[in-house]
């Protein structure tokens, strides 16, 4: 099997190696033994059932939550020379007719479909007059109560595949707690299934937390040091994007919006744009971007707090599918908490309201943690992290001071909530201290209050920095049931009476913008790269399909920095397979000879 799979991989695909845990999938889905395998985004989950779909007789079926995703996986095989194809309602009839047929006759190895398609009586007809030896569930979080894409129609999945007892069953995510991972196994039946948890460090990935302040302002600083690269600015709400993509527009960046607001074609041709590279940005909401295998996205901002870990975490994981570096930029700010708690007070089931306040604190602790980001990030999937230094993040980069003694605001805040019988949350706490004048601290006679007007010398926002440190170093707790109200603990006592001493940071209050970062090295010959951009894009355009379905900027690069003048060494180069060597190589190949004689590069 091991030397079939691998010369599978080099010949359709063009990779050397197999990426970690792939080899152990691929042997275990093989042995028809149901399969669970968590990989990061850009790990490579797709060629776990790709390869055993070509060494398979009969056909795999895929289930896919997005006609998008389909689209751009059948394309990417295509371009490889894999027979794949899909079903779905954006397909012409006489296309749709001509795809049964390849199904029928045999001539297909890999289906795509939405669950609703595959639960349709004719569909159900039709693959069960043909032999199914797989049957491959992606994104299969969606399949858990517990994940943060939750889809009803995957709960159905079971029955389906329980209309296939010989076919082997597989479930690929990116993302997926402990809790998820049992959800998956058990909502499919999987039989003696076995679990693969690839490590969730993607170590190509600069992680950076802003304070948000004047966050266009920020933005545009940030976007500066990526001129005409791809990436993705992520939005709480569809009249943000709007809001933001016609600004970015106005000040000349190559920028479309995308939400569910949109109509459906005006949003298709925004995607397809952007895939395509006709567009370097596009804004959206949590509407855009799952399954989206573009591998130059340089960049991914999350302009607004995303939902939980697990959404930012996935976000993020569109940047550098190509295995270049990429930065992904969050801008953090207590509006944003407050706003997303609002909308989590509105649900009126208990155990979701909880868990969602549970996604949101530790959101909050991943912002606010003054170690590396990864140490947090991955361990809320399960995962420790052993590194002290990823020299990936910028608290890595650029570390924060030692933290100096903060015992005196602490006494004042914590000496504060008590003045006010620990009845109040913490923003009126920080009115009080400030000495505010509102009709809130006048209606409750708290401008007489002793700790009134005494932590004037501190900003709003620096006392809110000042208040989470406390909290989480166990001196408050907060009551996130009862408003948030505030309450002081034994540590918070002995520190009130100076029995204990308080350390941490005061931040800056001065704008915070971007300051550079990571971005994709340019150990190549840049403009060979810029003209091979171009020849892709031409060959791309023509073939009707997006540029990463010809060469990735990985191959590029490649390209660029060994300057390959013959077919043999064009099929050294990382992504270059049998298929595309004979479909596109010689056209590089013509263009790389050219552009070294007139270089004298020997």
């Amino acid at each position: 099997m091991t030397d079939t799979a691998r010369s599978i991989l080099k010949h359709p695909f063009g990779y050397d190696t197999f990426r970690p845990l792939q080899e152990e999938i691929i042997r275990s889905v093989l042995s028809k033994r149901d399969t669970l395998a968590i990989m990061p985004t850009g790990g490579g989950k797709s060629i776990c059932y790709q390869i055993p779909a070509l060494l398979f007789e009969g056909l795999t079926v895929v289930v896919s939550p997005l006609i998008s995703l389909m689209k751009d996986q059948v394309d990417q095989l295509r371009g490889y020379g894999v027979p794949a194809l899909a079903l779905n309602s954006m397909i012409d009839p006489d296309e749709y007719r001509e795809n049964v047929m390849r199904i029928t006759d045999g001539a297909a190895k890999i289906l795509y479909a939405a669950p609703e398609t595959l639960l349709k009586r004719d569909i159900a007809s039709l693959l069960a007059s043909v032999r199914v030896d797989c049957i491959a569930i992606d994104e299969a979080h969606c399949i858990s109560e517990w994940g943060h894409d939750f889809r009803p129609e995957y709960r159905q999945m079971a029955a389906f595949r329980a209309g296939f007892p010989d076919a082997v069953c597989v479930a690929l995510t990116a993302t997926a707690t402990e809790a998820v991972r049992r959800d998956i196994v058990e909502s499919l039946r999987l039989r003696d299934a076995g679990v693969y948890v690839a490590s969730f460090n993607r170590e190509n990935l600069f992680f950076q937390v802003l304070p948000k302040d004047d966050a266009y302002a920020q933005l545009a600083a940030f976007l500066s040091a990526f001129p005409g690269q791809s990436g993705i600015v992520y939005c709480f709400s569809r009249n943000g994007v709007d809001a933001l993509a016609a600004r970015l527009a106005d000040a000349g960046h190559s920028v479309l919006p995308y939400h569910a607001g949109l109509e459906d074609e005006v949003r298709k041709q925004n995607q397809e744009r952007f895939i395509r590279d006709e567009v370097q940005i596009i804004v959206a909401t949590i509407a855009f971007g799952m399954g989206i295998h573009k591998s130059n996205i340089r960049f991914v901002v999350h302009y607004d707090l995303p939902k939980s870990i697990e959404s930012y975490y996935q976000e993020t994981g569109r940047a550098g599918r190509d295995g270049l570096p990429a930065h992904c930029l969050l801008l953090y700010s207590y509006g944003d908490i407050h706003k997303i708690r609002f909308f989590i007070n509105q649900k009126e089931d208990d155990r979701e309201r909880a868990n969602a306040e549970r996604h949101l604190r530790a959101l909050v602790d991943y912002a606010e943690a003054t170690g590396c980001r990864r140490a947090p990030l991955i361990a809320y999937f399960g995962e420790a992290y052993e590194h002290d230094d990823c020299g990936m993040c910028d608290n890595c980069t650029q570390p924060p001071a030692p933290g100096e003694d903060l015992t005196v605001p602490a006494q004042k805040l914590l000496s504060c909530v008590k003045r006010v019988n620990e009845r109040f949350g913490v923003n009126h706490i920080i009115d009080v201290l400030r000495g505010s004048e509102s009709h809130k601290i006048l209606s409750y006679d708290h401008h007489r209050l002793s700790t009134y007007g005494i932590g004037a010398d501190y900003s709003k926002k620096q006392w809110l920095h000042l208040a989470r440190q406390f909290i989480r170093q166990g001196l408050m707790v907060q009551d996130m049931e009862n408003f948030g109200v505030l309450t002081i603990t034994r540590l918070g006592y002995d520190v009130m009476r100076g029995d204990a001493t308080v350390r941490g940071t005061i931040i800056n209050d001065r704008r915070a913008v971007f300051a550079g970062g990571k971005s994709a090295q340019a150990d190549y010959d840049r403009e060979l790269f810029e003209r091979l951009q171009k020849l892709r894009m031409a060959l791309a355009s023509a073939g009707g399909v997006p540029p990463y379905v010809v060469f990735s900027d990985r191959t590029l690069s490649e390209m660029a920095s060994r300057y390959p003048r013959d077919r043999a060494a064009l099929l050294d180069i990382h992504g270059v397979g049998e298929h595309k060597c004979e479909r596109y190589g010689d056209e590089f190949l013509v263009m790389i000879r050219d552009y070294c004689a007139e270089r004298n590069i020997d």
